[in-house]
């Protein structure tokens, strides 16, 4: 990216409150960006409250968005439900040739960087989104996003988690329980993929699902998942064979899915049995200060370290 690159904003999901949206233009413009706002940002369906204007519409607008030579990034203004209904419409032939530029966004918008890196072969970054609360009050959020677009290779080690063990405990550099079987040191490499859980979960089966993740570094999060529920999310990649091979897991936020301690447990009781290792409150997601976590990438996991160093930049 570069100073006055034009960056279109769209809305492939949920409607997006026009303060917000106005909020997140300025912090872009503050960037030396020039944002374009998508035709359709600011619709509602007509019948589905909970969509941000009719599906051919989000889909026309993303793939216009894409196509527009003098387009740079395409950033998502937010998530909630909608993708899989619009990425289907998608004529990603034309994607294609249109060529490589920058997409952002995360929550729903899994389905979308799962697409990508599958049709397209693109590395994406689950990152904030335009009108999002966290993008537009934390600082935290915004530097990380912006060096990430500007200078990547100032940004290609990410720290701060740790080991997982089932104790509760977390470990770093050595520390935990190292007897207990579900608990594996070490390092992995692997590209970086994944995103929201449940969207993972959703996508098994269709034409844009990832049929395994094997080899790969797995990177997930959530929102407002109860520990049952996540137990049945992941058993269901267990048992569809879709976690055989994954090299190693990052795990990032998990707000709303009630105590910590508890969705720890479900970790390591539902991963334990893979041998790999887990690098647990990596920072990504669902929370306050989300890092920009770029998939697609060649990288290694050190779980002792309690970091991710990505083996090249995101953009290049």
């Amino acid at each position: 990216m570069r100073p006055g690159a034009r960056v279109a904003v769209v809305a492939p999901s949920g409607p997006v409150p026009e303060e917000r949206l106005e909020a997140g233009l300025d912090i872009l413009r503050g960037w030396d960006l020039e944002p374009v706002v998508a035709p359709h940002v600011l619709a509602t369906h007509p019948k589905l409250s909970y969509l941000a204007g009719a599906d051919r519409d989000r889909a026309a607008d993303l793939q216009a968005a894409w196509c527009d030579p003098s387009v740079s990034a395409v950033i998502c203004a937010r998530g909630g439900y909608g993708v899989q209904r619009m990425v289907d419409l998608l004529d990603w032939d034309a994607m294609r040739a249109a060529g490589p530029k920058v997409f952002v966004g995360f929550s729903d918008i899994a389905a979308l960087h799962e697409a990508f890196a599958l049709r397209l072969g693109l590395v994406t970054l689950h990152g904030p989104m335009a009108a999002t609360a966290d993008f537009l009050k934390n600082a935290r959020a915004q530097e990380h996003l912006k060096a990430t677009l500007f200078t990547p290779e100032s940004v290609q080690t990410i720290t701060g988690g740790q080991a997982l063990v089932p104790d509760g405990t977390g470990a770093r550099a050595g520390g935990g329980d190292r007897s207990d079987p579900s608990v594996t040191p070490g390092r992995a490499r692997g590209v970086t993929l994944g995103g929201c859980l449940a969207l993972l979960v959703a996508d098994l089966g269709t034409p844009f699902g990832r049929t395994s993740a094997r080899g790969g570094l797995l990177c997930i999060e959530d929102i407002d998942e109860e520990d049952y529920r996540i137990d049945r999310l992941l058993t269901q990649l267990l048992r569809s064979g879709w976690l055989d091979g994954v090299a190693g897991v990052l795990l990032g936020s998990w707000q709303e899915c009630g105590p910590y301690e508890e969705v720890r447990e479900v970790f390591a009781d539902r991963f334990g049995g893979l041998g790999v290792p887990i690098l647990e409150n990596v920072g990504f997601g669902h929370c306050d200060g989300a890092l920009t976590l770029p998939l697609g990438v060649p990288a290694l996991l050190d779980a002792e370290a309690g970091e991710l160093r990505l083996e090249v930049p995101a953009l290049r």
